[in-house]
């Protein structure tokens, strides 16, 4: 589904057409270990789960082979992309590295590099102690990325600069909404497009597939750039397929 002029959604990715650029954010390696350390026992499933979506996204860069996420079954991409972006959070511990981070973060990190000519890692506020993994790969760390007059930033802070941007794509916010169905109400992942100033504004859901995310019509926003009104902001609800939901003040209660 197209977001913006050039950007569609692709599952849980942003896919930027004419640079042919594929953007993913917050995946959180190392989530599970986190909370079993903090005594909730949960199996580890998210590794193995994170790598068959990424088949299935990576698959549907094929324009022939576009119902739904398909069978990830002999997968091949038939488009490999110029290059694949990491906006942030890649893995979840702030002050140190775990085992499970250590080994399926370059686990993904050598499955991407297959899938493209280049992968870039933009850092984010859990990426404090990345750089050994990222250099254990030859892996840069950038703050940002610019192609053209697009912006791919994490979204904890706001550059200095926004001079000649026109569309800023951020991750950060893990952005969720509820939704309800009788006397059932169930949270889905969603994007949000709006603005911020004078600037498009995309905010795109976390890889993270242990959770769904923040409930964005109840709880408190964490990026500095969606401390604003967002009843205007646009809402794309992921499930099996992409759903566009209409403006935020349609879902407020």
């Amino acid at each position: 589904m197209q977001i913006s002029k050039n950007i569609e959604i692709i599952d849980l990715c942003l896919y930027l057409k004419k640079e042919n650029i594929l953007i993913l954010a917050d995946t959180h390696i190392g989530y599970e270990e986190s909370l079993n350390k903090q005594g909730v026992l949960i199996p580890r499933f998210q590794f193995k789960e994170t790598i068959q979506r990424l088949e299935k996204i990576l698959k549907l860069l094929n324009p022939k082979d576009s119902k739904g996420l398909g069978n990830s079954k002999n997968f091949q991409s038939k488009i490999k992309p110029n290059k694949i972006i990491i906006n942030g959070d890649i893995k979840h511990e702030f002050g140190t590295i775990s085992e499970q981070e250590w080994r399926h973060t370059l686990k993904l990190l050598d499955f991407l590099s297959k899938h493209c000519k280049e992968l870039i890692l933009i850092k984010g506020n859990h990426d404090t102690i990345l750089g050994p993994i990222a250099d254990k790969r030859n892996i840069k760390i950038l703050d940002s990325y610019k192609t053209n007059d697009t912006l791919i930033i994490h979204g904890h802070k706001i550059p200095d600069k926004l001079k000649g941007i026109k569309t800023i794509i951020i991750g950060h916010e893990h952005p969720a909404v509820s939704i309800n169905e009788g006397v059932r109400t169930e949270l889905f992942k969603c994007f949000l497009k709006g603005k911020y100033k004078k600037t498009t504004l995309i905010v795109q859901p976390s890889f993270n597939l242990v959770t769904e995310g923040t409930d964005i019509l109840k709880e408190k926003v964490l990026s500095p750039f969606l401390k604003q009104d967002l009843s205007n902001f646009e809402c794309f609800v992921v499930g099996n397929e992409v759903y566009e939901f209409g403006k935020l003040k349609k879902l407020y209660k």
